[in-house]
């Protein structure tokens, strides 16, 4: 194994996850994790023994979060970008934990083909957020592929998890509350029934920016929306949910 720091690039930095003394390497030219994917693996259950698969892993974060958090057997994520699966692969070496995590790079449209159909116990995903070419000013920069459906979209993300889930496996997503009507039809329509729900709130006098969905492969009509979830109490200082959820 390298060491610690032959693994990091100069023009990159490690960020403390707070977790088991985990660090990920980040590259600030291109596009860094931010609260979403935090929120999302705080929200995200995995039992003892399961399987992960992460649609559009970017450099890893999900999965080796959940690894950190959860008991779950072993984590993959899924990165169409090899830049960005490099950086996740080097993180996943950086904290030690190649037998529980690995990185494929290769495209969410072709991902049932990749790991197989009803393969897996979880899919997670942060995908992009914007339809097609809204607000967009590169075409196919690292940041505006993380932030637009450049090269995936919903459908093709609700697709491939109802290829890959086994039945009455459990789907989690972030996405934006702007787009809650057109997720759920999606979901429905590839047999992934809403379960339960949580709108993000930056605070609590605010609209929500965010919000956090668990859906079932197969399973019955039924969701349960959970409290609010507030991010700031005040400016520059979190409510207690979200430090427990970072870890500090």
């Amino acid at each position: 194994m390298r060491g610690r720091e032959d693994l990091v690039l100069p023009h990159e930095r490690v960020d403390d996850l707070q977790r088991n003394g985990y660090g990920i390497i980040q590259d600030p030219g291109r596009f860094c994790f931010g609260m979403d994917a935090v929120l999302l693996s705080g929200f995200a259950k995995v039992k003892e023994g399961e399987t992960v698969v992460d649609l559009g892993t970017g450099t890893g974060i999900i999965p080796i979060l959940l690894e950190a958090k959860t008991a779950g057997a072993h984590f993959t994520g899924l990165e169409i970008q090899p830049e960005s699966a490099d950086m996740a692969r080097r993180s996943v070496e950086y904290n030690g934990i190649g037998d529980r995590v690995s990185i494929v790079t290769g495209d969410i449209k072709e991902a049932s083909r990749i790991f197989g159909a009803a393969s897996v116990d979880v899919v997670t995903t942060n995908p992009p957020y914007m339809i097609g070419q809204h607000g967009m000013v590169n075409d196919a920069d690292a940041k505006t592929i993380a932030r637009h459906e450049v090269l995936c979209t919903l459908d093709d993300i609700l697709r491939e998890s109802a290829r890959l889930l086994k039945p009455q496996g459990r789907f989690y997503m972030v996405h934006r509350p702007f787009r809650l009507a057109e997720i759920f039809c999606k979901m429905v329509e590839y047999h992934i029934e809403p379960k339960r729900m949580q709108l993000v709130y930056p605070y609590v006098d605010k609209e929500p920016n965010m919000v956090l969905i668990e859906g079932m492969r197969g399973g019955k009509s039924r969701i349960t929306v959970e409290k609010p979830l507030i991010v700031y109490r005040e400016p520059g200082k979190y409510t207690d949910e979200i430090y427990d959820i970072y870890g500090y």
